[in-house]
């Protein structure tokens, strides 16, 4: 089948999804027609085989976000009405898809060539130009552990972290080759780490499977990495972790996980923290929280008393008279620290507290404020609003 035909085929049309779709709504387009058309489903049905096909090339194509820019600039480029034996404008000169992209006949440099080199890669042309530079590969994301006291969760911290990945093997240079030797461009790929599958008239590039996409073969394997280039590789490193984090959290640190190969980019390192509890202070979200005992005389006829903070000298809090057991008070930016750099609030809770002992005097002054107050009962209603239910 030649350019011209790929050009006239509307993969969106196939898929059944407009020019704007999403790569998912793409991909879920596709996933349902597979099934729809798939020829396990339907063996002998030489119709919905061909349509199986079709459907693969369209996301083939729309899936691949390269391939569907050129395809779509392609679509633009010709899509107009100029076809083959056509003429461009109406009054121009004939041309057909075979020379603008074949390059026959062109000069070096000229419009056919150039056009064949943008559009090459979707239409699989032969005799494109073929490197033996072997491709940049990212490194692998590495997965990491670290305990944080309660502290350093909180106002965040800088934590050493031994890391095993792999790296290229000091051996042999990251070649996969004993020293002394060298490696030999692979003969199935020609050096590009890329071999092309057919499905149906389209071709695809996948990894080579004789050099697993390295584009070298290596006859005399280096004895260390068994001729993978890759050996395992510890380093110490300095992660530092953001104020704030909760226990369980992720973390992520883009591009300290594994090197890449080939100039490739490394990966990245996700850090699971935990935090190991405080014997004083509790979090809710931004907000610390704290238990402060208060006598209940404090309680009865309000108080200054002095509150701790998770770093830094005492505050005072203000208790009013009558205040009851369990009340909240909010001490504002005395909390975890945000994103945007303010901070939570302190969540201070009172907890009046009853003496286990008292001496004759005090047992003297507090029967007198009982038979002071004998008059106010206060579960004077309890039992009637229980029976009211």
């Amino acid at each position: 089948m030649s350019t011209k035909d790929y050009l006239e085929k509307d993969y969106y049309a196939v898929l059944g999804v407009p020019k704007t779709a999403t790569a998912e709504e793409i991909k879920k387009a596709y996933r349902k027609l597979a099934r729809q058309y798939h020829p396990d489903s339907n063996q002998g049905d030489p119709t919905k085989e061909a349509k199986f096909k079709e459907v693969s090339e369209a996301y083939d194509v729309l899936s691949d976000s390269k391939r569907r820019k050129e395809y779509d600039e392609a679509r633009t480029l010709f899509g107009s009405g100029v076809g083959a034996g056509q003429r461009a404008g109406g009054g121009g000169f004939p041309f057909d898809f075979g020379d603008l992209f074949g390059g026959t006949g062109q000069q070096s440099g000229g419009a056919g060539e150039r056009l064949g080199d943008l559009f090459g890669g979707l239409f699989n042309r032969g005799g494109s130009t073929r490197t033996t530079t072997s491709r940049p590969r990212r490194g692998q994301d590495i997965e990491s552990e670290v305990t944080l006291t309660f502290t350093e969760a909180v106002e965040g911290t800088t934590v050493s972290l031994r890391l095993t990945s792999s790296a290229a093997c000091a051996a042999c240079t990251g070649t996969g080759a004993r020293a002394g030797t060298t490696p030999r461009v692979c003969p199935t790929c020609e050096g590009t780490g890329a071999a092309s599958r057919n499905l149906g008239s389209f071709a695809f590039s996948e990894p080579c499977r004789d050099c697993k996409g390295r584009g070298l073969i290596v006859d005399d394997p280096c004895p260390v990495c068994e001729g993978s280039g890759r050996a395992k590789s510890t380093r110490t490193i300095q992660a530092r972790i953001p104020a704030g984090v909760a226990d369980g959290q992720r973390v992520k640190l883009k591009a300290k996980g594994a090197p890449g190969e080939n100039g490739g980019p490394a990966g990245d390192l996700y850090i699971q923290t935990h935090v190991k509890p405080h014997a004083v202070f509790g979090r809710s979200g931004d907000n610390l929280t704290i238990t402060v005992p208060v006598t209940f005389t404090e309680a009865a006829l309000g108080a200054e008393i002095k509150v701790p903070i998770l770093k830094g000298m005492p505050v005072t809090l203000r208790i009013p008279p009558g205040t009851p057991n369990g009340r909240t008070f909010r001490v504002r930016g005395r909390g975890v620290a945000r994103k945007d750099g303010t901070k939570g609030d302190l969540l201070a809770t009172v907890e009046v507290v009853v003496p286990k002992t008292l001496d004759d005097k005090s047992r003297e002054l507090l029967t007198e404020f009982n038979t002071a107050t004998a008059g106010e009962d206060p579960r004077a209603d309890l039992i009637q609003r229980a029976r009211s239910e």
